[in-house]
């Protein structure tokens, strides 16, 4: 199947970081040209005059099947919010697994993000949903202490089963998840990392999140909680931490040095008041790879790449008093190339080059807040003035799965109907 997308702007993302006028051809699930008109027969034709192609985005950070709760846990406190959420956890089904994922992956979607990294468990029901909805799932089982835990059997163990029996499903990439210092101990935390560099499956796990978890960890181990898991030799280049809000130079330094990356979830951390803002300019200066992710629905409300993007950006400048940080260009690479490099794929996405998969969204270039729209400003206009609701179609590893803001995937009136069963059952308790 040979897919041409006809005379657009096109925001390559490449190393040149190049905006050019032209096609981009799909052939399967790949890009075999970018930029020169193709003059071949196609069997899918798409006409793109005046909008925008860009690569799709990826989401680092997030727990999809929670999507179904949101609105429930709003204006508390951390500790309140914890309390309410970990007692709804233990009563999920699958079934509201499966439509709460569903729900999330429409969302995303139809926002522009073809890839999205997961922490929480029973990722195999997830696993399955997002299959159906047809984009990109790095699904982290969340590993932790098993006196800590809901999960039926060890959590590590529950791991490496889900990892074998997923391995090898396309747009399914299984990984591990670490839940955090406070309930991870060391055997733990060594083991989930031997894991993940046995299999070579991503690592994504809560770090530094608020000023508490610091402190305590510190009072019990005698370091930070960044310095602890250097120490005992779990972070590594697969590893992706999220929030990173809390940290010291010395800690910035340890990371960049075994090459993670973070994902900084600014509007979730801004919703819950934790305080702290991630130190973006270090992690740079320091080697550490910056990505996005927006958090779960109950702790940010959407998963919209786009609004993160803007804030992230404009939370660095406030904090920072200094709008010259996090640029556009910059911004654009954290929820693109970078997040690409972040679950290990900068081969095959977060660009517009031949050999990538086709990971592609369309945005409508005639949208009034994208104009004027010309390649000095598109950017720019991309990072600052752009929506979700400028989607018009989404293509993941070839797949079309938005055409013309549409979800071409799931039943999404059955998904919206039942989502608000869900929510009754779920916290009207």
């Amino acid at each position: 199947m040979i897919t041409a997308i006809r005379n657009a702007w096109i925001v390559t993302q490449d190393a040149s970081r190049r905006i050019i006028r032209g096609d981009v051809v799909v052939d399967g699930e790949r890009i075999v040209s970018v930029g020169p008109v193709y003059d071949g027969t196609a069997d899918r034709e798409i006409d793109a005059t005046g909008d925008i192609v860009m690569p799709g985005m990826i989401n680092t950070h997030t727990h999809v099947a929670m999507s179904v709760m949101k609105g429930v846990v709003d204006d508390l406190t951390f500790p309140d919010f914890l309390d309410k959420v970990f007692r709804i956890d233990s009563d999920r089904t699958d079934e509201d697994l499966d439509i709460g994922t569903k729900l999330g992956c429409m969302e995303m979607m139809l926002g522009g993000t073809t890839t999205f990294m997961d922490l929480y468990y029973s990722e195999d029901v997830i696993a399955k949903a997002t299959k159906q909805a047809g984009i990109r799932g790095v699904l982290c089982w969340c590993v932790l202490d098993q006196e800590c835990t809901t999960q039926v059997g060890n959590p590590l163990q529950n791991c490496r089963n889900f990892h074998d029996r997923f391995k090898d499903e396309r747009k399914i990439i299984p990984g591990v998840g670490l839940q955090g210092v406070y309930v991870c101990n060391e055997e733990t935390c060594v083991g989930a990392k031997e894991f993940s560099d046995k299999v070579g499956a991503p690592m994504n796990l809560h770090l530094s999140e608020t000023r508490g978890e610091v402190n305590d960890h510190k009072k019990k181990t005698g370091m930070r909680p960044a310095e602890w898991l250097h120490h005992i030799g779990a972070i590594g280049p697969r590893s992706v931490a999220a929030h990173s809000a809390w940290l010291t130079q010395r800690e910035i330094r340890l990371m960049g040095e075994v090459g993670m990356s973070i994902s900084s979830c600014p509007v979730s951390n801004m919703k819950l008041a934790t305080g702290g803002v991630a130190p973006v300019p270090e992690f740079i200066q320091n080697g550490v790879n910056v990505s996005i992710g927006t958090d779960g629905n109950t702790t940010n409300n959407t998963l919209d790449m786009f609004a993160e993007m803007k804030s992230l950006g404009l939370l660095q400048k406030s904090s920072r008093w200094d709008p010259t940080v996090a640029t556009a260009q910059e911004l654009l690479d954290f929820a693109t190339v970078n997040g690409a490099r972040a679950i290990g794929m900068q081969d095959s996405l977060g660009s517009i080059e031949p050999g990538k998969y086709a990971d592609i969204v369309i945005l409508d270039g005639k949208a009034p807040n994208l104009r004027p729209l010309l390649p000095e400003n598109m950017v720019a206009n991309i990072v600052y003035s752009g929506n979700s609701l400028n989607v018009k179609t989404v293509m993941c590893q070839g797949d079309i799965v938005v055409e013309d803001h549409r979800v071409t995937t799931l039943d999404t009136e059955d998904v919206l109907s039942r989502s608000e069963d869900m929510w009754r059952s779920l916290c009207l308790r």
